[in-house]
């Protein structure tokens, strides 16, 4: 199961589908995401951090839409090297919908032994409960969800989440100011560009991902945010049109 680069767009492509997390997706996931998501690397890096504040003895840390479990590892790595009490006093459960996803987060997991009891479950957030929580990250995973379900699963969540606990929210966002939208839409394609994708790759991939991924207003998430029960949120991060929220229980 070897990481392999991205050229899924590569070809020109008599139709293009919409968008979905399979086997071939799965194959070139680490690579698609790292040029395909500007700050995602810094993302993860102050993950770990955030951990370290956050992160509750003898509670769960959720990573909803673990894909390949990138978030997964800055959690367990954080927990691993805190001063905060014992690894095995906190459980991780990563949550993801793609057999495919699962499959090969359970190869990365096992490349980095761990302290941390770990639990990967392949199944939709709307099955998932949430329970004891300190931590959630909710990384690029909400835009896939329909619109009418985010305020229901973010309200499971702030439910299920420790007075004081977290959820961390990465999410691409749309601007309200037409000219800004398409800076940042430019600003975006040019970071692609720069990672070596081609302009019909970029092009194939935004018609693939069109309705399939979608996007909102920071205000929007925060609005949704206080509504689900949270106490308080911000954007702690933000690059081009990506945006990362921390929202305190």
């Amino acid at each position: 199961m070897t990481d392999q680069q991205d050229q899924i767009y590569a070809n020109p492509l008599d139709q293009v589908k919409s968008f979905v997390f399979d086997e071939r997706v799965a194959h070139v996931f680490t690579d698609m995401i790292n040029r395909s998501v500007p700050g995602y690397a810094m993302t993860l890096e102050m993950l770990g951090i955030i951990t370290r504040r956050f992160a509750q003895s003898g509670s769960s840390l959720y990573d909803l839409g673990c894909s390949l479990g990138a978030s997964t590892l800055a959690m367990r790595c954080s927990l691993d090297d805190s001063s905060r009490g014992k690894p095995g006093e906190y459980q991780v459960i990563g949550v993801d919908n793609s057999e495919a996803m699962i499959e090969r987060c359970q190869v990365n997991l096992a490349r980095v032994p761990s302290q941390v009891p770990t639990e990967l479950n392949c199944q939709g957030l709307e099955e998932t409960p949430i329970d004891n929580a300190s931590m959630v990250v909710l990384n690029f995973t909400l835009q896939f969800i329909p619109i009418a379900e985010r305020l229901p699963l973010l309200t499971r969540i702030a439910a299920g989440t420790l007075p004081g606990g977290a959820l961390v929210l990465s999410e691409k966002i749309i601007f309200d100011n037409p000219e800004g939208q398409a800076l940042m839409t430019e600003l975006h394609h040019d970071f692609k560009r720069s990672r070596g994708y081609s302009d019909l790759e970029i092009a194939q991939k935004r018609a693939a991902i069109e309705n399939v991924l979608v996007p909102e207003s920071v205000e929007t998430h925060l609005n949704r945010l206080k509504d689900a029960g949270f106490s308080r949120a911000a954007v702690w991060y933000q690059c081009f049109n990506f945006v990362s929220f921390l929202a305190i229980r």
